[in-house]
């Protein structure tokens, strides 16, 4: 194995450095490459100079994850956390559960279920009215997808709706469990893994950004900033080199963590990665309020279907109270916007100012108490399954990138809706086969030779 060149990963978030730890830890060399000048990408911490600390978003990691890391020395465990959705009513009911006790969503969902089936499928539209009714799915689950992904719900693909990934009798159980431990203990977080009553919530000290940092730092070869690809060289449909930063790198094995629609600008020499480019991503406005106070949401997420800009609150310091100074609080507010469209050319006082008035009918006064705002805007928010490019989608769930040592991996890599945690997973199960190494152990032992 000496004598392969080292594997060559693009991007020094958590995907990208996890894949270089797991390469590494079954056998093969990586060499670490980030674009930008610093890492973390999504997974950055912010600590501003009146002592508010907040990530790229609101993340939540679990012990599970950061034991598996060799992280878990020192994270603080978070004593509650929930979501619950502001009905058009001004009721809060509990995410899933809540919404059960809501008597025109169950006989909605009922006349669904026994009615004969009358609809295809294919759209997001129809499968949420199918599996939840068509109440549930008007008033919360459709406004939501449609503000999360920026098109109407019948141009989405079906696809794009998560089951809740634990049945109804182990979501009790897990909240019950909540209650007992008093630990946020994991419900339905990671698709990957399964929730246990012993796996919960945690803060890394430093926040997400550490965790990329630890990572960083126990790579055998430093991590290469402001080194951007500009191509991955391909012949006769498997890896040759790539050339970065003006060089040219020999490898034969490519672990891009880039935006999948960003792969045929990159690859030369392999043409049919060119169904990939119309994949799109709904951007993000990532607004967060400081206001004095504390436990001004009902529950640490609230979701927002109707009536507001955003779809999506949280008051992360009401779970991690560290991430404030004493009295005060944050709130942030999630806006599905593009680059160059109303809300993403206004100015950040204005985006910050609409959002406090905005937030009247759940923090009442929130405009008038506002201590000041951060606004960061992420252009690569969420990928959208678009219902016309969906076939496409599916082939590469399927198949990959059809280029051999050409992997795509992580949210905007795989072009998936999957948190730290199963991006982790998903890349630990393939460690083997990015390495380029034989997965049956006497292949493997015959290929080390």
């Amino acid at each position: 194995m000496s004598a392969r060149p080292p594997a060559v990963v693009l991007g020094a978030g958590i995907a990208g450095l996890v894949a270089a730890h797991e390469v590494a830890r079954v056998g093969r060399d990586a060499q670490v490459y980030e674009a930008s000048p610093r890492l973390a990408g999504m997974a950055g911490t912010h600590t501003d100079p009146d002592g508010f600390s907040y990530d790229i978003g609101a993340h939540f990691v679990t012990n599970r994850f950061l034991a598996a890391l060799g992280m878990g020395a020192g994270a603080r465990v978070l004593a509650r956390y929930g979501e619950v959705v502001h009905l058009p009513s001004g009721r809060h009911p509990r995410y899933p559960l809540g919404l059960l006790g809501v008597g025109r969503y169950v006989r909605s969902a009922v006349r669904e279920k026994v009615a004969p089936p009358a609809r295809d499928l294919r759209t997001a539209a129809d499968r949420v009215r199918h599996d939840y009714g068509a109440a549930l799915a008007d008033e919360v689950a459709i406004p939501l997808l449609e503000m999360w992904s920026g098109l109407p719900a019948d141009r989405l693909a079906a696809s794009v709706i998560d089951k809740i990934p634990t049945s109804l009798a182990w979501t009790v159980w897990l909240r019950a469990a909540q209650k007992l431990t008093h630990r946020a203990v994991m419900i339905g977080y990671c698709k990957e893994e399964p929730s246990r009553t012993g796996v919960f919530h945690v803060h890394p000290d430093g926040g997400t950004a550490a965790i990329c940092a630890g990572l960083a730092a126990r790579l055998d070869r430093p991590v290469l900033v402001d080194h951007r690809a500009e191509s991955i060289e391909v012949f006769d449909g498997r890896v040759v080199g790539a050339r970065i930063a003006g060089a040219d790198i020999e490898t034969d094995t490519v672990l891009s963590t880039l935006p999948l629609n960003r792969l045929p600008g990159l690859v030369r020499g392999a043409d049919h990665l060119s169904r990939f480019e119309r994949f799109g991503f709904r951007g993000l406005l990532l607004v967060n309020l400081k206001l004095p106070g504390r436990d001004l949401l009902p529950d640490v997420v609230v979701w927002t279907p109707q009536g507001f800009p955003f779809f999506r609150v949280t008051e992360a310091p009401m779970a991690m109270p560290w991430l404030a100074p004493d009295g005060r609080t944050m709130v942030l507010c999630e806006i599905g916007a593009q680059p160059g469209d109303a809300w993403w050319t206004l100015d950040d006082d204005t985006i910050a100012r609409r959002c406090a008035e905005a937030l009247e009918p759940l923090v009442p006064g929130a405009a008038d108490r506002l201590l000041g705002a951060s606004v960061l805007r992420q252009p690569l928010g969420y990928p959208v399954f678009a219902l016309d490019h969906e076939d496409d989608r599916a082939t590469f769930v399927r198949d990959g990138t059809g280029v051999e040592g050409l992997f795509s991996l992580g949210r905007n890599g795989e072009f998936d809706h999957i948190l730290m945690e199963d991006s982790f997973w998903r890349i630990r199960r393939r460690a083997s086969e990015l390495a380029g190494l034989e997965t049956d152990p006497r292949r493997r032992d015959l290929a080390l030779r």
